[in-house]
């Protein structure tokens, strides 16, 4: 072939490569390559179920294209309570959730094994956004801790914490079988210090108050939390959706009389301003927290600026079960919007993403420490 030829044809080659690659880049759904997950990241997740109430779900690599770019990293664990489906109650109608059923529920220990297996099938570049708990644990048996031990021995090099499990709950705790968890419980001051000496987060959901509580009553569960708190200084303590629940919350929304004042931020930055509660952080997790955080301009403003307050002090988190798709997971974060406009820089960066990695990193430390000299 001539070399004048040879020229024209490479210049023809180059000219078509070039085409192709213009086409990608305006083509809609098509890029040459997508920058890794980590570049663009949004939040970290502070809590998050894989499975529901009967220990269905979706599969891990699934919720990783959910999270896609948006989400750095996340906790990962399932529901330790098992609805029960109890023909004598609602026959051929097989519940899906804890408030579908007049059917108790009781504590499910396998889901920890089913985390444990679903995060050791991911490569080690997918794990590395992952922080699982052990949850299937009995918080009123005094051989909780056991349990505990037990996986961690199982499955070296899998969990950061424990939780999110349970002690007060709206609706939930009555329906448990066997012994009602208690906040004075022995059995749960020896979680707590066997978290403590681990180096396990602790996720823990408690009710600030009864439902419907009297006008002007002192929350409930107050004092007894505190003094929980108070107890385990060296433990690394989440309190789950700042103790609010789905009629456990922060303001009259019924404009009833028998509705608790709105001192809720109140309560929560006294709690942070405790010199004995400087290991407890917060988590504002679940879309009915977002909708209290949310309801008004007042809640919005008085919201952020305890946020900007305390940066150091709170974590954000989904409480998603088990997602559909990406429309339910990140419907929760979205309903913060009006919040984080109103953030610090900090104070932004701290809630959606750097208290996560802070407090995750060194559990992930001091865990992986403890399993090196007690796993054998």
């Amino acid at each position: 072939m001539l070399p004048g030829r040879t020229s024209r044809n490479a210049a023809a080659l180059l000219i078509v490569v070039l085409a192709a690659v213009a086409a990608l880049a305006v083509v809609p759904g098509v890029r040459p390559s997508s920058p890794p997950p980590t570049e663009r990241p949004e939040f970290d997740d502070s809590h998050f179920h894989l499975t529901n109430y009967i220990q269905q779900g979706i599969d891990v690599r699934t919720f990783l294209q959910i999270m896609g770019t948006r989400v750095r990293r996340s906790t990962l664990f399932g529901i330790p309570l098992q609805q029960q489906w109890s023909f004598a109650n609602s026959e051929s109608f097989a519940p899906t959730y804890y408030l579908q059923s007049d059917a108790p529920l009781y504590y499910y220990s396998f889901t920890d094994a089913y985390i444990a297996t679903a995060y050791r099938s991911l490569s080690t570049d997918e794990r590395a956004r992952f922080d699982p708990m052990i949850t299937g644990f009995n918080p009123a048996d005094m051989y909780a801790v056991d349990h505990i031990r037990r996986v961690l021995q199982t499955f070296p090099g899998v969990f950061s914490g424990i939780g999110e499990f349970t002690i007060h709950k709206e609706f939930v705790s009555a329906k448990i079988s066997g012994e009602t968890a208690s906040l004075a419980n022995p059995a749960l001051d020896r979680i707590l210090d066997f978290a403590a000496e681990v180096g396990l987060v602790v996720l823990i959901h408690n009710d600030i108050d009864v439902p419907f509580a009297t006008a002007g009553a002192k929350p409930v569960y107050l004092s007894q939390m505190k003094a929980l708190l108070a107890r385990h200084p060296n433990a690394t303590i989440i309190w789950a959706h700042t103790g609010l629940g789905r009629v456990v919350h922060p303001v009259s929304v019924s404009a009833g009389p028998a509705e608790r004042p709105a001192n809720h931020i109140g309560i929560v930055e006294a709690m942070l301003t405790d010199p004995a509660l400087r290991h407890v952080n917060f988590d504002i997790s679940w879309d009915e927290v977002a909708k209290y955080a949310v309801a008004t301009p007042d809640t919005i403003s008085r919201t952020a600026a305890m946020l900007d307050r305390f940066p150091d002090r709170f974590l954000f988190g989904t409480d998603t079960v088990a997602p559909a798709g990406a429309a339910p997971y990140y419907r929760v974060y979205d309903l913060w919007q009006p919040v984080w406009r109103l953030l610090t820089p900090e104070t932004d960066a701290k809630v959606r993403k750097a208290n996560y990695e802070r407090i995750f990193d060194e559990a992930r430390r001091r865990v992986r420490e403890w399993e090196r000299v007690n796993v054998h």
